[in-house]
């Protein structure tokens, strides 16, 4: 086993969330583990597929399951189920959460989808041809949830979604945890349109003002301070190669892999 495989530890959290090792039908599926470690080893040195080492089996039908298991919604599934066992151990802050986005620089090989650019999160923008990462992480600084776009579309345009989609089933009854008591931005979430939304959901917005709109006197310096915890959340993100670099055509391609990162910051 290499040293950066998923330990025995992680194993064990992650094993009993995976699909069943034998299918009703069919033969049975290669061991899920070696299969994970491969796509882990493509995501930590964003290597090509066929530069995958044999120890873990043959590149496309490692590529093959990682494809499969992407669209069929698998990793937000296990995603999912990571933070609803967090939830119940209370790991989750929901006193404040943090919001941020982070423009990724993507590579010439990801260009060339069928339907255009516009429709897998790719686009152009000061920095090139660029994709952007639009997070939402909860109190300590693990992420929540992520929404992709292309690399020109600004923040704000998407923090309502970021909240939205940010739900955590609960173990026991009742509807899922999705509002945070307080959301920290920085000013390019600074729009009255925007903290009259997170009002009206219950959300107190812990955003500075810019320089032409009125000072808020519910703003808290110390707390928006903390915002760092998601600067550094999508740093963790970004030391996987094929995320601090896009290389996939197609944004659920690329999706699956920002989904693996989240789920290992949550083992």
């Amino acid at each position: 086993m290499c040293q950066r495989d998923l330990s025995d530890k992680q194993w064990d959290i992650l094993q009993p969330l995976l699909p069943p090792q034998r299918p009703r039908t069919g033969r049975p599926a290669f061991d899920h583990r070696p299969f994970l470690n491969g796509i882990l080893w493509i995501l930590r040195t964003g290597a090509p597929w066929r530069d995958l080492p044999a120890r873990y089996g043959k590149w496309a039908s490692v590529y093959s399951r990682f494809r499969r298991w992407t669209l069929s919604g698998i990793w937000g599934s296990v995603l999912a189920e990571l933070q609803r066992i967090g939830d119940a151990n209370g790991s989750i802050d929901w006193e404040k959460h943090y919001v941020d986005g982070t423009t990724i620089r993507a590579h010439q090989c990801a260009a060339g989808a069928r339907g255009g650019q516009a429709t897998q999160a790719l686009g152009r923008s000061r920095g090139g041809f660029t994709t952007k990462i639009h997070l939402r992480a909860e109190g300590n600084g693990k992420p929540l949830v992520f929404v992709l776009s292309s690399g020109e579309r600004h923040e704000s345009r998407y923090l309502e979604w970021l909240v939205v989609l940010g739900q955590v089933k609960r173990s026991g009854a009742g509807r899922p945890r999705v509002r945070p008591k307080k959301l920290v931005g920085d000013k390019g979430y600074s729009y009255p349109s925007l903290r009259d939304k997170l009002r009206r959901r219950g959300i107190t917005p812990i955003i500075p003002t810019k320089s032409n709109q009125e000072t808020e006197d519910i703003f808290d310096p110390a707390l928006y301070r903390e915002r760092n915890k998601v600067e550094r959340a999508m740093n963790r993100i970004k030391r996987y190669r094929r995320i601090a670099t896009r290389y996939e055509k197609l944004a659920c391609m690329y999706a699956g892999m920002i989904f693996l990162a989240c789920i290992l910051e949550w083992l």
